[in-house]
C-alpha cells in the first residue's frame, strides 16, 4: 500500500496579512493544496491522510464543497480527514451535516472511529476535536483490533494545551504507523513509525525551512517514509554584514544580492549586523524594496574609532564627551550612552 500523509494546510489563512502579497498567499495554500492530491493521483496513492488543520478556521458549508470537489475528483483514492484545534468540529458546524463524496472517510468527535478501507487491507482509527484545547492525553491508551489489516492512527496534538503526545505509549500501541499533525516543522518522534509532516505550506515567519508531505510505502508492518518538498515558498531569517564603507544604497545591493541568490521566491527577515561607518543610517524601507522583506532590524553598531575622534576633535564637544567616560571600566549602559550620544554628535556635525 502506497499513501501519503499531510496535515496543517490551513486553507483560508491570509499569511503575512498586512503585506501587499498577502492575497496572493491566501490563494497560494489552495493551489498548494490542490497540486499535492494531483500528485498523489500521478503517484497512485491508495489513500491520503490528513491529520488535521485542513481549515485555518471552522470552516462553511462553501469551503466544505471546494474541498469535497478536489478530493471527489480523484475517486480511485480513499481519503481519511480529522479536524485539529483550529478548525475543530464544534457542536452545529457545518462538519456535522456535511456529506462527502464516497471516497472521502471523515472521522468525527463523537470519540474514536475506526474506518476501514478493505480494499487495501487498512484500518484508520482517529477522531476530530469538538473544542480548540483538548488537554487530556487522549491517544495514549488507544490499541487498534488486532486482526490481520494495516492499522493507522490519525492524530492531531502534541503540546500540554492540544492533547499531550507520549512516544512511548505511542511505540506500545500496536499501530502499524501514526500519522501527525499539529506541529509546523517536520518532525520525527518514531522513525519509520511515527512522524510529523509540518504544514504543507508555513503561514508565519516561525515556519522556516522546507514545507511539503510525507509519502509513505509499506512493508508488510512496516513503513518507509520519504519527505517531499512542495510548498512554493520558505520563510528565511537572513543576516546581512556591514562595513565601515557601505552607503545607503550599497547596503540596499547587498541584500538584493543576498535574496537572489537564496531565492526571489522566498520571505525574508532580514538582520544587518557589523559595523557602519557614523554617518551613515541604513533606510530600512529602501531595503524592504529588494524581494518580500516582511521585516528589517538594524543591529549594526557605529565604528567608532575613541582614540582618533578624541585626538581630532580635542577642546571640542566630541572630545570632551569621550573624555567624560574615561578613567573607569564602562558598564554595558555607558557603552550604549557613549555609543548613542556620538551617533547624534556625529551626525549632527555632518
Amino acid at each position: 500500500m502506497r499513501f501519503m500523509h499531510i496535515a496543517d494546510v490551513h486553507l483560508g489563512c491570509t499569511p503575512d496579512g498586512r503585506c501587499e502579497w498577502a492575497g496572493e498567499r491566501k490563494r497560494e495554500l489552495w493551489e498548494t493544496f490542490r497540486d499535492t492530491v494531483s500528485d498523489a493521483a500521478k503517484m497512485k496513492m491508495d489513500l491520503v491522510l490528513i491529520a488535521g488543520d485542513l481549515f485555518h478556521h471552522t470552516p462553511d458549508e462553501t469551503q466544505l464543497r471546494e474541498v469535497n470537489y478536489l478530493l471527489g475528483s480523484y475517486p480511485e483514492i480513499c481519503f481519511a480527514v480529522i479536524a485539529g484545534n483550529h478548525d475543530c468540529c464544534s457542536p452545529g458546524s457545518a462538519w456535522e451535516t456535511f456529506e462527502f463524496a464516497p471516497n472521502i472517510a471523515f472521522l468525527g468527535r463523537e470519540g474514536v472511529e475506526c474506518i476501514r478501507f478493505a480494499a487495501i487491507g487498512c484500518e484508520v482509527y482517529g477522531f476530530s476535536y469538538d473544542r480548540p484545547q483538548i488537554t487530556k492525553a487522549r491517544y495514549d491508551s488507544l490499541h487498534p483490533e488486532k486482526n490481520e489489516f494495516f492499522h493507522i492512527l490519525l492524530a492531531h496534538g502534541g503540546d500540554r494545551e492540544h492533547i499531550p503526545i507520549d512516544a512511548g505509549a505511542l511505540e506500545k500501541s500496536g499501530f502499524d504507523y501514526i500519522a501527525l499533525g499539529h506541529i509546523h516543522k517536520p518532525t520525527v518522534i518514531l522513525p519509520q513509525k511515527a512522524v510529523y509532516p509540518g504544514a504543507l505550506s508555513p503561514i508565519d515567519a516561525a515556519d522556516e525551512g522546507p514545507h511539503g508531505y510525507l509519502v509513505c510505502e509499506t512493508h508488510g508492518s512496516q513503513v518507509s517514509v520519504r519527505f517531499v518538498r512542495k510548498a512554493a515558498r520558505e520563510y528565511v531569517t537572513m543576516t546581512v554584514t556591514a562595513t565601515e564603507e557601505d552607503t545607503v544604497f550599497s547596503m540596499r545591493d547587498k541584500v538584493e544580492n543576498a535574496v537572489m541568490s537564496r531565492g526571489a521566491e522566498n520571505i525574508y527577515r532580514v538582520f544587518i549586523s557589523g559595523q557602519r561607518d557614523p554617518a551613515v543610517q541604513f533606510d530600512r524601507d529602501l531595503i524592504r524594496q529588494t524581494g518580500m522583506v516582511l521585516d528589517v532590524q538594524d543591529n549594526s553598531v557605529p565604528a567608532l574609532h575613541l582614540e582618533e575622534l578624541k585626538e581630532s576633535c580635542r577642546g571640542q564637544l566630541i572630545g570632551m564627551y569621550i573624555e567624560s567616560f574615561e578613567g573607569h571600566e564602562r558598564s554595558p549602559v555607558e557603552e550604549k550612552a557613549l555609543q548613542y550620544g556620538l551617533e547624534a554628535l556625529l551626525a549632527g556635525r555632518s
